[in-house]
């Protein structure tokens, strides 16, 4: 839940810093998870196997940990920046996915754990119950 309230907080300052809602969301948000994760948002999915499904969704603890790191880093670097407008909060975006970035490095070598992960959280196929008939 903390990590939607994180996301909220970012898409509000996007918002009021005249960031175009749909396309450059979209784009903000890839640069800020290829800085943190190496990948893109597509490739995470894939990486998962997911076709339609949210990838936040699907997302290990680690992973969303790290991204809302990511994202909390970039509003506050945006913030401090006072960046306005889609260009300013590109380098805002690198920013603070590079803080999480080396939060990921230093957690992986120190645990010797992968934070991004093919492991997905999809829920099981639900099973219909078929009703006897007599």
């Amino acid at each position: 839940m903390r990590g939607q309230e994180i996301r909220n907080k970012l898409t509000d300052y996007w918002s009021e810093s005249d960031v175009k809602e749909g396309v450059e969301y979209a784009k903000l948000t890839d640069i800020i998870h290829k800085e943190w994760s190496d990948l893109t948002t597509r490739e995470h999915k894939t990486l998962k196997n997911l076709k339609r499904e949210n990838l936040r969704d699907n997302m290990t603890e680690a992973e969303l940990i790290f991204t809302a790191l990511a994202e909390l880093s970039t509003t506050n670097v945006a913030k401090k920046d006072r960046a306005q407008g889609y260009d300013k909060n590109v380098n805002s975006a690198h920013k603070g996915g590079g803080v999480a970035k080396r939060a990921r490095k230093d957690y992986e070598l120190q645990t010797g754990q992968k934070v991004v992960s093919e492991e997905n959280f999809l829920s099981p196929e639900k099973k219909i119950k078929k009703l006897k008939k007599g």
